[in-house]
């Protein structure tokens, strides 16, 4: 930040655009900052509350990923006027205050807009400690790396859009794209925590190459210890895919190295767009039994620890 132009007219952004982070953080005194974050979407499931419940939770867990605890948002509505049911956008709307009021904050406004397809989010806003800021370039050699989600949700979206996804890897799924990330908040007050993020679009190799960018270290990770959501590894095996997926791979392709015999699932998990995905949190080795007790406490069965960084030029190995 100190590099950035922008740093110098606003001394009090302590996270802006530098570093591609989840949320904006503004200072407004010694100790509270401003995390501020928007997110929307087309929907990536057919029942419009499901939808609404998970484009809210995608949109405030930003503000998790950066140590903050969410206190106001706003709705981003845009609908097909007169092709959609005024139920059905009803539908939408409170799925979204349904997980608002789950985390105890209120959409106090928003704006809508007629578009050709729906379009459901929130700017969320939170508040955090300056201190206790989450960057996702912070990161330091040594530090472990640890996933709070299973993998999958992207391929289990291409499954449902071809009518092949079952009732119960359905629920799966939703399960996990509602599950907030409200971990950021006491792993914030862990000083071991080094760099925090969430892996969304991007998928898992997108957003840790982006830790490794910005702490300018290499990541190892072991393809074995990788959480999966279990009705996702069926789904692989038969060859379900997002054309994100590809898109994501060509982008960093560059930075990655895979074992020269790792079928193409693999990378397809890999880089598989996660919504709504897990945090990932790099910490020092001491600080892993607290990292992953927190997030045992708050019910995410598929944290787990699945690589470490080590000094060197910004790159990934991934190994068996």
């Amino acid at each position: 930040m100190s590099k950035s132009p922008i740093a110098k007219i606003f001394p009090d952004l302590l996270v802006g655009t530098e570093s591609s982070d989840d949320a904006a953080v503004y200072r407004i005194n010694d100790a509270q900052a401003i995390v501020a974050t928007t997110d929307f979407f087309m929907p990536i499931v057919d029942d419009p509350y499901d939808f609404g419940r998970i484009a809210a939770t995608n949109a405030i867990s930003d503000v998790y990923a950066m140590g903050g605890r969410p206190f106001l948002a706003l709705a981003l509505l845009g609908v097909p006027v007169g092709k959609l049911s005024v139920e059905t956008i009803q539908r939408i709307i409170a799925g979204g205050q349904s997980v608002c009021d789950a985390v105890g904050i209120p959409i106090a406004g928003g704006h809508s807009i007629d578009s050709p397809e729906p379009i459901y989010g929130l700017v969320a806003l939170g508040l955090v400690h300056p201190d206790k800021v989450k960057r996702n370039d912070r990161a330091q050699a040594g530090d472990v790396l640890i996933l709070g989600k299973g993998l999958g949700v992207g391929i289990m979206s291409a499954a449902l859009k071809k009518g092949e996804l079952r009732e119960k890897a359905y629920q799966q799924m939703l399960e996990s794209t509602t599950q907030l990330n409200t971990p950021g908040i006491p792993l914030a007050d862990i000083p071991g925590v080094h760099a925090l993020t969430d892996v969304t679009g991007f998928g898992l190799l997108g957003h840790l190459i982006e830790i490794c960018r910005g702490s300018a270290l290499r990541a190892e990770i072991s393809f074995g210890q990788l959480p999966i959501l279990t009705a996702a590894r069926h789904l692989l095996a038969q060859g379900f895919a997002t054309g994100a997926s590809d898109r994501n791979w060509e982008s960093y392709r560059n930075q990655v190295t895979l074992p020269a015999d790792a079928p193409q699932w693999h990378k397809t998990i890999l880089t598989d767009p996660q919504t709504s995905g897990g945090l990932l949190a790099a910490c020092d080795p001491a600080s892993v039994p607290a990292v992953l007790e927190v997030f045992r406490q708050q019910g995410f069965k598929y944290a787990c620890r699945i690589g470490e960084l080590t000094s060197g030029e910004p790159h990934i190995l991934v190994t068996q």
